[in-house]
């Protein structure tokens, strides 16, 4: 469990132009009831696919099994270094109580762990984008395509935490109802301890996005005004 002690954990305000346009850092979002949600700002880096699989966030679950992605993630998301909220480890630590109630491993999908709100499947908040849901397509050696199987789980997920959400099944998948066991754990974001909250930058809802924006623009034209040496 050193590795998982040892991972950097970045502000997402002071990532690249690129890289924050993607996260949005402190931005708010609309979920499907139209509540509004602060996206995560503190991020854990994540520099090569080896030190993905290395790093275990619990002793059943790997860093690696909350970020596969397929196309449909922003081309820049998808190169190392990857980025994931800190609170992904809060969901490893529920899916791990909820593999010792199931006694028997727990699956991942692809595009079922951390979701970017520039992913093509974010349309409004949803928890995927904050690393505390997961999408679950087999527990043990059974594939969850059955109503049967689905709600068995589903049940169990629900008896471990009142705060733990599910969706029933269904075919037309989406926020009220999925073909796979979906867990979430609301809209949780982890200040890790790292963190001085005391010079914290309160992010912007107008522009400029970031409070850093506003300075470094004043900075540049302060440059540009200097006389050249």
């Amino acid at each position: 469990m050193s590795e998982s002690r040892t991972i950097k954990v970045v502000d997402a305000f002071d990532l690249d132009d690129e890289l924050r346009s993607l996260l949005k850092p402190g931005e708010m979002l609309r979920d499907a009831e139209g509540r509004r949600h602060r996206l995560p700002r503190y991020f854990y880096e994540v520099p090569s696919h080896e030190v993905a699989v290395e790093i275990r966030l619990t002793p059943h679950f790997g860093l690696n099994e909350f970020i596969l992605v397929d196309l449909k993630e922003a081309p820049r998301l998808q190169r190392f270094p990857r980025y994931i909220p800190c609170a992904v480890r809060l969901l490893a630590f529920f899916l791990e109580q909820f593999r010792g109630a199931a006694n028997a491993s727990v699956h991942i999908t692809v595009n079922g762990g951390y979701r970017s709100p520039a992913h093509r499947m974010s349309e409004g908040a949803t928890p995927h984008m904050w690393g505390t849901a997961a999408d679950i397509y087999r527990i043990g050696k059974e594939i969850l395509r059955t109503q049967e199987l689905i709600e068995r789980y589903n049940a169990l997920a629900e008896e471990l935490s009142n705060e733990a959400v599910v969706l029933p099944y269904g075919h037309d998948t989406g926020a009220s109802v999925d073909d796979h066991v979906h867990i979430d754990l609301g809209y949780l974001i982890m200040t890790p301890r790292e963190i001085s909250e005391d010079c914290m930058e309160v992010p912007q809802e107008s522009r400029p996005r970031f409070a850093f924006e506003e300075r470094r623009q004043r900075e540049r034209r302060e440059d540009s005004d200097a006389p050249s040496s």
